[in-house]
């Protein structure tokens, strides 16, 4: 498609960034993940948008309590529904025993960088608000290889009082949780939060301008990071297998950059992961919309770096596409370089481009804006058929 095709690039405008950035600065890790639920809870309910949690701790939004979930998803008569999912969680640490005023032996969860960690800025947390710093010391790789099994994190200052350790957890530090460089935004977390934050503007936003759309429900889920059991909680509780209503899951992700799916070149209709392609109805329609809304300004990759929440909902056989942030430093490794970066392998904030997240939250607001096609297959059946109308002659020829 000719540049002279595409539509403008989307733009994030200043408040809808600062709101990013707020939520930004939430200290999150696997099993931690209280602040970024307490900020999206804060953010719906000033909305009045409705949202609950699952027995597992995962918040449902669109649904003020369980009953009401389960009975929106069993209503036939009120059309398909759109679910959208992210995980509150990115790779980090728990404590696990003090060794003695300062310093503190650590468990990691997740990925991450296993080289040039010692010295690294960390930060620590014990209730999501309050923040303490410190160094990295002793890094001990996980046999796998793709991040840390053991660390010592040594505070700049004694706690006072000094909680139990396992109370504490933390991650990589950088100069500060986020800061702008043109139109990279730089950040300790990008993977999943800019997924977090697309599903709960999407839902103000539906809630304020069309209260009258189709059904949307936001999913966020824990511990995706250390094998999506969060995700997996959620499934085998049955909520989204007994919907009667058609739906269509669509994970949201920051997956890391590659061909054709480059920083600033917009959200990526992401057709598969590691383990395999998405629904085909489902990235079809996904595709449709992008082409309508966003036409030469986003996307279309199988990113099979990883895996992703897709994989596992198509596991339990729910139809499932994606949607996906090309991103920098995947798990703050530095694998892109940029500011802040140690040595190749060592610890970097991710980034991701506010051109790429303003196009995936155009994206999500199309999911709902229009009634999706019964068969997003028909265009290309018919541009088929005209081709073998036009090829008969040459058939009947022996």
């Amino acid at each position: 498609m000719k540049s002279s095709d595409a539509t403008p690039a989307p733009t994030l405008d200043p408040a809808t960034l600062q709101r990013l950035r707020d939520l930004l600065a939430r200290p999150t890790a696997p099993y931690r993940e209280a602040a970024v639920h307490a900020w999206a809870v804060d953010r719906l309910t000033a909305a009045n948008v409705p949202c609950c949690e699952d027995p597992d701790g995962n918040l449902i939004v669109g649904a003020a309590t369980l009953a009401d979930y389960r009975r929106a998803l069993a209503r036939r008569d009120d059309g398909a529904a759109v679910v959208l999912v992210a995980h509150m969680d990115h790779p980090g640490f728990h404590g696990t025993r003090w060794l003695d005023a300062r310093r503190l032996t650590v468990r990691w969860h997740g990925g991450g960088p296993v080289r040039h960690l010692r010295g690294a800025r960390v930060w620590v947390s014990l209730d999501g608000v309050r923040e303490w710093s410190g160094v990295m010391q002793e890094p001990q790789p996980a046999r796998h290889g793709h991040g840390l099994a053991h660390a010592v994190v040594q505070l700049d200052a004694p706690l006072a009082p000094r909680p139990a350790a396992a109370r504490l957890y933390g991650g990589l530090a950088f100069r500060a949780p986020s800061w702008r460089a043109g139109h990279r935004l730089y950040t300790r977390v990008a993977d999943d939060l800019t997924g977090v934050f697309a599903i709960v503007e999407t839902a103000i936003r539906v809630r304020r301008r069309r209260p009258d759309a189709p059904a949307l429900f936001g999913l966020l889920t824990r511990a995706e990071e250390v094998g999506f059991v969060g995700m997996l909680a959620h499934l085998e509780g049955g909520w989204l297998q007994r919907a009667r209503r058609p739906l269509l899951c669509i994970s949201l992700e920051a997956s890391r950059h590659g061909p054709g799916a480059r920083l600033g070149g917009g959200p990526v209709v992401r057709l598969g992961d590691r383990q395999g392609p998405f629904a085909p109805d489902g990235s079809r329609r996904l595709d449709a919309i992008a082409t309508r809304l966003l036409q030469g300004r986003y996307q279309r990759r199988l990113m099979d770096g990883g895996s992703c929440e897709a994989s596992a909902m198509l596991a339990y056989g729910l139809p499932t596409a994606g949607l996906a942030l090309p991103l920098g430093n995947y798990h703050n490794q530095n694998l892109d370089g940029g500011q802040d970066a140690s040595r190749p392998g060592g610890p970097a904030p991710e980034f991701v481009d506010l051109r790429d997240i303003a196009g995936l939250l155009t994206l999500c607001r199309g999911l709902v804006g229009k009634a999706w096609p019964n068969d997003p297959w028909a265009p290309v059946r018919e541009r088929l058929r005209r081709r073998l109308r036009g090829a008969r002659r040459q058939l009947a020829r022996r």
